[in-house]
């Protein structure tokens, strides 16, 4: 069996453009995508601005899925594209369905995500975890084989994600912070959706600070 391996991908595109609360133009967006998986098969977390890119990434590697952290444009718009290219399913949890039909219109995911779900890809696990907060179908994956959670909009380096919008909670992304994220060793690699990686440990300091800011 080949080495397993998490590779990222970097994508940039703009989202937004014509809709309520953002320029004319839309805003630009750097996203993170991640590859986990050997030589022989692959899993993607988000698709996001670049379905090439992301194909470009998995190779002729099988994809086992593209498992999405949440349902926002940034994360999803080129999740469609990318599963035709990769002949994969798509998996969201349904709470986040809302706001998948806001960029795709009535042409849904494959799968809904379950709180507790498990995928194997090279023979690692990777554990769903419901983490509302960001939105209210937010998950976060943790794969403990490889000491990492991928964290989606969840948890950055240095604080929780954006919770602006009236379907979002700064209170509850604090209690899946707390209850979901940071009972996970300290050791354990945060890999977001958007910029650094960061560690459990390193976050977990500041909780009180965010508490005290309100964001």
């Amino acid at each position: 069996m080949s080495e397993i391996l998490v590779e990222r991908v970097i994508t940039r595109g703009s989202i937004g453009a014509g809709r309520p609360g953002f320029p004319a133009e839309g805003v630009v967006l750097e996203n993170n995508v991640w590859v986990i998986g050997d030589d022989a098969e692959a899993i993607v977390i988000d698709a996001a601005h670049d379905a090439d890119a992301v194909a470009r990434a998995v190779g002729d590697r099988e994809t086992l899925g593209i498992l999405l952290t949440h349902g926002h444009e940034d994360h999803v718009n080129a999740a469609l594209d990318a599963a035709a290219k990769l002949d994969t399913h798509l998996y969201l949890h349904p709470a986040d369905l809302f706001l998948w039909e806001q960029t795709h219109g009535e042409q849904t995911p494959d799968f809904e995500l379950a709180d507790g779900a498990v995928f194997a890809v090279a023979g690692a696990e990777i554990v769903t975890l419901h983490t509302p907060g960001h939105t209210p179908g937010s998950v976060c994956f943790a794969a403990p084989g490889l000491g990492t959670v991928f964290s989606g909009d969840t948890l950055f380096q240095g604080g929780p994600g954006a919770t602006r919008w009236e379907y979002s909670s700064f209170e509850q992304i604090i209690a899946s912070i707390r209850g979901r994220l940071f009972t996970l060793p300290g050791d354990t690699s945060a890999r977001p959706g958007h910029g650094d990686s960061t560690t459990i440990e390193r976050e977990q300091p500041a909780l009180e600070a965010w508490l005290a800011r309100g964001w």
